[in-house]
């Protein structure tokens, strides 16, 4: 018997940290992507919807060590960790090794809406994984990034993604589409 009840959703942000963000290269068109993140975060505080914030880091050492200055979290995003779950996670897949999907489950969460960095890593393969896991994906299409490759610039990156994530892994929106 299925629910009545609307999609519950939540906001996964992915790696928006200085590392990758303030790092050497600068991610495809930055500045709107953090003002799209922003209001993504803004529009879940006033649904009272979860919101969860994940940091890429690397093992002891190495310069995304946990704790480093690299993985910080975007002090613009106003994340609240009193309120809001941040974690960190080591492989591409936001739910490998972590608590996610536990904590989407005790939420009741149905729905994932999914931002951040870097296409082509992180956000495609937390997609593709949500699906699997059993929440369905959220594709904010004007909200996610990377940086030019030797063999791609960044925006081909994101709209080959956007067209293939959104024809068969998720429901593809824009973030002033996006309500919870």
């Amino acid at each position: 018997m299925q629910s009545s009840r609307p999609p519950r959703r939540a906001l996964l942000i992915l790696d928006m940290q200085e590392g990758l963000f303030n790092g050497p290269e600068e991610p495809y068109d930055r500045e709107r992507i953090l003002a799209n993140v922003k209001l993504l975060i803004a529009n879940a505080r006033n649904a009272q919807a979860p919101i969860f914030a994940v940091r890429h880091t690397g093992p002891a050492g190495s310069p995304i060590e946990p704790g480093s200055p690299l993985t910080r979290l975007l002090a613009d995003m106003e994340l609240d960790p009193s309120i809001d779950r941040l974690f960190d996670k080591t492989r591409p897949n936001a739910f490998a090794g972590t608590g996610l999907t536990v904590w989407l489950k005790d939420a009741a969460i149905d729905e994932l809406v999914i931002a951040g960095m870097k296409t082509e890593y992180c956000v495609d393969t937390t997609c593709r994984a949500a699906a699997d896991m059993g929440f369905h994906p959220v594709l904010i299409a004007d909200a996610h990034t990377c940086m030019d490759t030797p063999v791609l610039p960044a925006k081909s990156i994101i709209e080959h993604h956007n067209k293939t994530l959104g024809a068969a892994f998720a429901t593809l929106i824009c973030s002033t589409d996006c309500e919870f």
